[in-house]
C-alpha cells in the first residue's frame, strides 16, 4: 500500500519492436536524458512544473476537457501533480494510468485514492475493474516522456503502452479523442527522433518556455 501524495492537499524499446541503430541511439538518449533530468535542483524542477502547468491550461483542448488523464512523476520527471489540484478544483474528473496486461486502462483518481505500486514501480489507484475507463472514454491524456523532438515524436521508457493503448489513433486518423500531450521540461527536447510505424504522435508538448502544437 502507498501513501497519495495528494490526500493532504489543500483544495484549491524491446517491447516495441526497437532494434538495431534506431535502439542504440534511443538507449543512449534514453540514458543521458534521465541523468540530466536527475541532475535538475529541485527548486528549478518546482519552478519549471509551475510554469509548464500554467501553459497547459492554455491549450484550448485542456479548457474544454471534462475527463484528463495525468501521470504521477518517477526518475526526474516533470511534476504534474499540480494538474490534478487544479482539475480538481475546477470540476474535472481526474485519471491515472494503469497497467492491464500490455496496454494501459486509466483508474479515477481522488486526494482519497488508496495507492500500490505496480511491477515498474509507478503508484496505482487501486480500483475495481469495473471503474476504469479505455483511452476513448477520456478527453485528454497528459503523458510524461524522455524526449521530443520537433515533429511531435515522442520517446518513451522503451515498455510501448501509451503506443499500444492509443493505436486507434495510428490506424484512424480521424479518431482525435482524446488529445495525446507531452509535458517536459525543454532541455529533453532534442533535433530529431527515430521513429518507428508504431510511434503514436503527440498533440502538443508544454515545457517550462514553450507550447509546440502539432495537431
Amino acid at each position: 500500500m502507498m501513501r497519495n501524495p495528494l490526500s493532504h492537499a489543500p483544495s484549491g524499446s524491446h517491447a516495441t519492436g526497437e532494434h538495431g541503430a534506431d535502439a542504440a541511439e534511443k538507449t543512449r538518449l534514453r540514458r543521458e536524458i534521465r541523468a540530466r533530468r536527475l541532475a535538475l535542483p529541485a527548486t528549478a524542477a518546482c519552478a519549471s512544473a509551475r510554469c509548464a502547468i500554467r501553459r497547459l491550461w492554455a491549450l484550448p483542448a485542456l479548457a474544454r476537457a471534462r475527463t484528463l488523464a495525468i501521470y504521477l512523476p518517477i526518475g526526474g520527471e516533470l511534476d504534474c501533480t499540480p494538474l490534478a489540484l487544479e482539475a480538481w478544483n475546477r470540476g474535472r474528473s481526474v485519471f491515472l494510468p494503469v497497467i492491464r496486461g500490455t496496454a494501459l486502462r486509466f483508474a479515477p483518481f481522488h486526494p482519497e485514492s488508496e495507492l500500490r505500486p505496480n511491477h515498474f514501480g509507478i503508484p496505482e489507484p487501486v480500483t475495481p475493474a469495473r471503474h476504469l475507463r479505455t483511452a476513448r472514454q477520456l478527453d485528454v491524456i497528459v503523458a510524461p516522456l524522455v524526449a521530443f523532438d520537433v515533429q511531435g515524436h515522442r520517446l518513451g521508457m522503451g515498455g510501448g503502452y501509451y503506443d499500444r493503448t492509443l493505436a486507434f489513433r495510428g490506424a484512424r486518423t480521424h479518431a482525435r479523442r482524446p488529445s495525446f500531450i507531452g509535458l517536459a521540461f525543454e532541455m529533453q527536447k532534442v533535433s530529431a527522433l527515430p521513429a518507428g510505424a508504431w510511434d503514436i504522435g503527440l498533440d502538443a508538448v508544454i515545457t517550462e518556455t514553450a507550447t509546440y502544437r502539432f495537431a
